[in-house]
């Protein structure tokens, strides 16, 4: 008897020592490397360091409160972060493969025969265990894991592409609002001057036709108020709904300008950028995470060795149910042979997905680099355009003042009189909506260069 307990000893050391040198023969991953060659330095670069939180250099703290309001109540960002929840869960259901599973059995049964009545229970535990000779569950929770950061990345892009949105939004109300401001400015200048030219029209020096010109343009900047008008209704549905709140409700605004633009930030090196934004480090866990599920794929292809261990009692009543009891150890070993090649495939098409996420990798890093660029230049030139605007509003204004000098005085027809006058309103229009648009590239700028930053979120689940 002592001899066969030993010889059971040492067929299970033998077993395990086997099982130790196998498990050091996982497959190995490569180490993903950059897929291209980044610039050593952007086109140009200021001084002042961006925080996390980058339109506080705006110093609108109205704004801000807006900005605060939509990360804590916008369903967008609420949904992506229940994508994380997800994405967590799915890594702790495939973690809990590498530990074995217990579960209760209970059975009973009752025979009535025509002249004695049978009973038998049974009750007992059985557990079961893959071990991962190979690394094929490592990898696949790494995998996972992977996953979950890239999850996590989509949910910081989110975050800052809502605050880009509701900043946006915010100065597009503003300009929206001036707009309508410099439109009712406007029509009471047309209507002063259509006045002016009514009130002369029975000396005799002013056309009938001069006064329809007038009223044309008079009504036609009157749409320009209507349109002006409908736009901040749809800019103040916009913003809300990026709140969270339903788009009847109102954010009363009190006259602002547009803000002076920021002086230009410290760009850093590329390199720096693609450590910082959310949406390489997306694509860098998603090759990572391609590499894992190839390296699982290969750990598919070899014998998978499983350990199964039950012990149960047995009774003919619950009297005698803990009287005999039995138990068994049983490993088995599956080794693949013939599939069809289907194993095979399945590695081939992961390296081909691995490939695909380098790719992926590869083109997100580029297209950080030409969004910080194309920022740059943008705003370069739309610098220039609204010094070019500012001049011609300024020849505009003096050419019109000359001309209906001229015109009241017999001089000029009033249709130079007219052109100039709309080509000075317009510029002056173009000028505000130039504007805008310098912010708009400042805003895409600081989204280009942005990293992740804590909406409030993580550390209320954290509490």
């Amino acid at each position: 008897m002592q001899d066969g307990r030993e010889s059971t000893r040492n067929c299970i050391l033998t077993f395990v020592l086997g099982i130790s040198m196998l498990i050091n023969c996982s497959p190995k991953t490569k180490k993903a490397t950059l897929p291209l060659a980044p610039p050593q330095a952007f086109s140009d670069s200021g001084t002042e360091a961006l925080p996390d939180r980058w339109w506080t250099v705006f110093g609108d703290t109205t704004m801000n409160a807006l900005v605060d309001s939509a990360l804590q109540s916008n369903f967008n960002l609420a949904t992506a972060w229940q994508r994380l929840r997800e994405a967590q869960a799915i890594v702790d259901r495939e973690s809990s493969s590498l530990f074995p599973d217990l579960n209760a059995i209970f059975e009973g049964e009752l025979r009535r025969p025509e002249f004695d009545d049978t009973e038998r229970l049974e009750l007992g535990l059985t557990s079961q265990y893959e071990i991962d000779l190979w690394g094929r569950i490592r990898s696949r929770i790494e995998a996972e894991r992977y996953r979950e950061r890239a999850t996590f990345a989509d949910y910081q892009t989110a975050a800052l592409s809502l605050s880009a949105e509701v900043v946006r939004t915010w100065y597009q109300l503003i300009e929206a609002q001036n707009q309508l401001e410099l439109v009712e400015e406007q029509i009471e200048t047309n209507e002063n001057v259509l006045n002016l030219i009514e009130a002369r029209f029975g000396t005799g020096q002013i056309r009938s036709v001069d006064i329809l010109r007038q009223r044309q343009l008079l009504e036609a900047t009157r749409e320009q108020k209507i349109a002006a008008e409908s736009r901040i209704q749809v800019l103040q549905h916009q913003l809300v709904v990026l709140l969270g709140r339903p788009p009847q409700e109102k954010i009363e605004i009190v006259h602002k300008d547009l803000p002076e633009l920021p002086p230009l930030p410290a760009m850093g090196i590329p390199m720096e950028l693609v450590r910082r934004r959310p949406d390489v480090q997306r694509a860098y866990s998603q090759l990572q995470a391609a590499d894992r599920d190839l390296a699982s794929a290969i750990s598919n292809q070899y014998p998978r060795l499983t350990l199964t261990a039950s012990a149960s009692t047995r009774g003919e009543s619950a009297g005698n149910l803990f009287q005999d009891f039995a138990g068994s150890f049983v490993g088995s070993l599956l080794a693949p042979l013939l599939d069809a090649g289907e194993r095979g495939a399945e590695v081939d098409r992961t390296k081909s997905v691995k490939q695909q996420r380098l790719y992926e990798y590869g083109q997100t890093i580029l297209l950080s680099f030409q969004e910080v660029e194309d920022a740059l230049i943008q705003e370069k030139k739309q610098l220039e355009r609204i010094r070019s605007l500012e001049q011609q509003v300024g020849f505009a204004r003096q050419s019109y003042e000359q001309l209906r000098i001229e015109y009241f005085n017999g001089v000029s027809d009033y249709i130079d009189v007219l052109t100039a006058l709309t080509d000075e309103q317009q510029l002056r229009r173009d000028r505000l909506s130039a504007r805008l648009v310098l912010l708009e590239f400042r805003i895409a700028l600081y989204r280009a260069m942005a990293g992740g930053f804590e909406t409030g979120t993580e550390a209320e689940e954290e509490s």
